[in-house]
């Protein structure tokens, strides 16, 4: 199989020369990376990576895992993560779930239930097989050919799913497209802290969106996320504050308030221990990367 995962990430090279992007493939999106870099935040969406080559590792909050070339990583939520990039060249390509098309897909087959639980949190990383690597081969390819996208396109990714669903990765992707398992509640509650992580956190209000009692968010939301609710939303302020921080002309002050934090001390004290450094420097000092990263 190791000439097809080098057409993989042969293609992928070909179609990107930014770090990651989405192309213009719907719920396509191709990462690329020939440098060493420093360990990089990252926000999963529900998503499947297929790596082609070098080898990342992730984490998320007291959990930790890495995906090399050859495998493939489920990720059923909203979940922010640090990446740190092993081996590089590193290639892959990333597709972004879509609940109906999967939905669609599983009510064409006999709908047999799952043989394996998926693992903590429905976050599962497995070898690929080469007809998966094919299917993914050319559904990256459909970029160079622009007008058999719209198409084929459908018809690629609902392939990808087929052969996803044989595979180590069904079980949890079946149990993505119910609405009432232990996961799907997990992931309404990251989802909707997602969407109010500047808002002051009411967990009663996230156990009662999630319809599990405080107990059992907690329990659940931990073994799901590696972090509790309270620590996810952390994460996702200190993560958007960076961005904000490097991207903009802009002060911590500001930014802090932006991300919803009332005192600006205790801003700089969770991002000095986040970071290794106040968030001043630690912007200047990732601008400067990036400015030493762009070709001349």
């Amino acid at each position: 199989m190791r000439d097809q995962l080098d057409q993989l990430a042969a293609a992928v090279a070909r179609h990107t020369d930014s770090l990651w992007h989405d192309s213009a493939v719907p719920h396509q999106v191709l990462v690329a990376i020939d440098e060493p870099r420093a360990p990089t935040d990252v926000l999963y969406e529900p998503m499947i990576c297929f790596v082609a080559e070098g080898s990342k590792r992730a984490t998320a909050g007291e959990r930790s895992w890495g995906t090399g070339r050859g495998e493939m990583f489920f990720n059923p939520l909203v979940l922010p993560v640090t990446a740190v990039f092993d081996e590089v060249p590193y290639r892959s390509a990333v597709l972004r779930l879509d609940g109906r098309a999967l939905t669609g897909l599983l009510l064409e087959l006999d709908g047999d239930e799952p043989r394996t639980p998926p693992g903590p949190g429905g976050r599962i990383t497995a070898p690929m097989t080469p007809e998966i690597v094919d299917a993914v081969t050319r559904w990256v390819r459909l970029l160079d050919s622009p007008d058999d996208i719209r198409p084929l396109a459908a018809r690629f990714e609902a392939e990808i799913l087929y052969r996803l669903l044989g595979s180590p990765l069904g079980p949890g992707l079946r149990q993505f497209t119910s609405s009432d398992s232990a996961t799907a509640r997990v992931r309404t509650a990251a989802a909707w802290i997602a969407a109010h992580f500047t808002e002051p956190l009411n967990v009663d209000t996230i156990a009662a969106v999630a319809h599990m009692s405080t107990a059992t968010l907690h329990r659940r939301f931990k073994a799901a996320t590696g972090m509790s609710p309270l620590r996810f939303q952390k994460q996702l302020r200190l993560q958007e504050a960076r961005r904000q921080l490097v991207a903009g002309d802009t002060t911590a002050a500001l930014v802090a308030e932006a991300v919803g934090y009332v005192s600006a001390t205790q801003f700089n004290r969770e991002y000095r221990r986040a970071y290794g450094l106040p968030p001043a420097m630690d912007a200047a000092r990732l601008r400067g990367r990036l400015a030493g990263a762009r070709p001349s």
